[in-house]
């Protein structure tokens, strides 16, 4: 049997055995659903900060901490709301969603869906200490999604990975760059959906990357239209250390799929959805996910088998 089958076998991500580490019941005001969480390393504690439904239907964004990943205690009031007034408000009126947190020269950037009568754009925060909250600037047009900032410059720039809709070539993952957080472009399409593949509908980018010894690994999420609807699963990306422009590889097998039964159904049925890895050391990543789009969960996987699938078993980043 080769080390890939072992892998496969054995499943790539160990979930951890209490999941969910995060429902609505331990919200201490009203929601409906927890999920899609960036998570992050604040003074030897994780921070995580989760999307959550109003009964209206419209999304917040909630914050939590843990002593060890595992175990979170949410804060009495949610960490972000829409905005009331200005450029903001008019972008945010329908809600803002999916966060995810990148820490640079000591300020953690965020980034977050934020939606509209408009569309939906992309919107910037910081914080030093997830107490106060700076609105930087809306960083995209519409209809982009899923913007993740690498947490190094390179060549004095940000590089951020993002995925704008097109008609032609729908839901796939760019490169952009800027000088400032603010002004972005020379964007380059990085990877598409492959056809007839576990990623065959869409994909976009996950968790904030990692830098490994080989490479940034980064964990997206691919969806597959299936006659029951579409299927998320979360599948692996390396990306060269000095430009992350450049693909070292992207798995061909996924590393997690929809099985307990909070990920098959939900608020929204059979989806594992991630904004947040965290690495643990340097042979172990934890990576976040939302199931059904209604809890959080958690597990672990090895880093050098996550290399190693992207690097040995590849399928082309263009399709």
């Amino acid at each position: 049997m080769t080390e890939h089958n072992k892998f496969n076998e054995k499943g790539l991500v160990k979930r951890y055995e209490n999941n969910p580490i995060l429902t609505k019941k331990d919200v201490p005001y009203p929601v409906e659903t927890v999920h899609n969480a960036g998570v992050t390393r604040y003074q030897n504690r994780y921070i995580m900060i989760f999307r959550s439904h109003l009964r209206n239907g419209r999304s917040i964004i909630g914050i939590a901490e843990s002593e060890d990943g595992l175990g979170f205690k949410v804060h009495p009031e949610p960490f972000l709301v829409p905005a009331k007034e200005g450029t903001f408000a008019e972008h945010e009126e329908f809600g803002v969603e999916d966060a995810r947190i990148s820490l640079i020269d000591g300020e953690y950037l965020i980034t977050y869906s934020a939606y509209s009568r408009h569309g939906v754009r992309v919107a910037l925060a910081k914080t030093r200490d997830f107490k106060s909250l700076e609105r930087v600037a809306l960083i995209t047009q519409a209809d982009h999604r899923n913007v993740v900032i690498f947490p190094e410059k390179f060549g004095g720039l940000y590089a951020r990975l993002d995925r704008p809709h097109s008609e032609i070539a729908p839901w796939s993952i760019w490169i952009s760059w800027s000088p400032d957080l603010v002004h972005w472009g020379n964007s380059k399409l990085l990877i598409k959906s492959a056809a007839y593949h576990w990623d065959e509908m869409k994909i976009g980018p996950g968790a904030t990357p990692v830098k490994t010894e080989k490479g940034w690994l980064h964990i997206y999420h691919g969806v597959f239209e299936t006659m029951d609807g579409a299927v998320y699963r979360l599948g692996a990306a390396l990306h060269d250390l000095n430009d992350p422009s450049i693909i070292l590889g992207v798995s061909d097998d996924w590393i997690l799929q929809p099985e307990d039964p909070w990920e098959l159904t939900g608020y929204v049925h059979n989806v594992v959805f991630t904004c947040g890895a965290v690495l643990e050391n340097k042979k172990t990543l934890r990576i976040y996910w939302g199931g059904a789009d209604s809890v959080m969960c958690t597990g672990t996987a090895d880093v050098d088998e996550l290399i190693g699938l992207c690097l040995e078993k590849p399928r082309p980043p263009l399709g």
